[in-house]
């Protein structure tokens, strides 16, 4: 399976991309990650994850080191790295959590960095782009540009977990979410348990 792209920028869910991540990792999946300033400083809030901008390390975020081996990592502002081309082969990239900032560059075709940039390569490309916005209420200039974003073949998946299936912990509701995003990408997981 070519790789997965992870784009974490400055809304709140980072425990959702932290667990996407380790998922995917222990799945053995090739996974390109690259994260905004405000999406650090969002880890940092939320988890109490020190995060360097400058050279990640899984580490920081209580992962196994053991999982580095298929995970690359690109500075937001290195336009140069092979995510921001669409001669780079991927199986999908995913936005998560995605601020509402982020997807309207998406939605404008304004690429600031590089998580905007390699959206952007999804799109042309055709390839799965799944956006997890987590802000709640929505605006409609957010109803605007999800609108905009699915038009141009983009999934918006918000990070809004169910509760039918069997319930226990805050895990179960983060792997809710992580399963839907691993489902958009073709990815078997067995995070939570089937309706039926």
């Amino acid at each position: 399976m070519p790789p997965i792209v992870l784009g974490i920028t400055g809304a709140s869910g980072a425990p959702y991309a932290v667990r996407l991540l380790e998922v995917l990792l222990r799945g053995g999946h090739e996974v390109h990650v690259t994260i905004s300033p405000s999406g650090a400083a969002v880890v940092q809030q939320e988890l109490s994850f020190a995060t360097s901008l400058e050279k990640f390390d899984l580490t920081q975020w209580g992962l196994d080191a053991k999982l580095a081996g298929k995970l690359h990592y690109h500075h937001w502002r290195d336009f140069m790295t092979p995510i921001a081309s669409g001669s780079f082969l991927t199986s999908g990239m995913v936005v998560c959590p995605c601020s509402g900032t982020t997807l309207s560059a998406i939605a404008a075709g304004s690429a600031g960095n590089l998580i905007q940039r390699a959206a952007e390569v999804h799109l042309k490309e055709r390839r799965k782009l799944v956006l997890v916005p987590r802000e709640t209420p929505v605006s409609l200039t957010h109803i605007d540009n999800m609108k905009r974003c699915t038009e141009a073949g983009a999934v918006i998946l918000p990070a809004s977990p169910g509760w039918y299936h069997g319930v226990k912990s805050l895990d179960d509701l983060i792997n809710f979410v992580v399963a839907r995003i691993l489902d958009q990408l073709g990815v078997d997981n067995g995070l939570i348990k089937r309706w039926g």
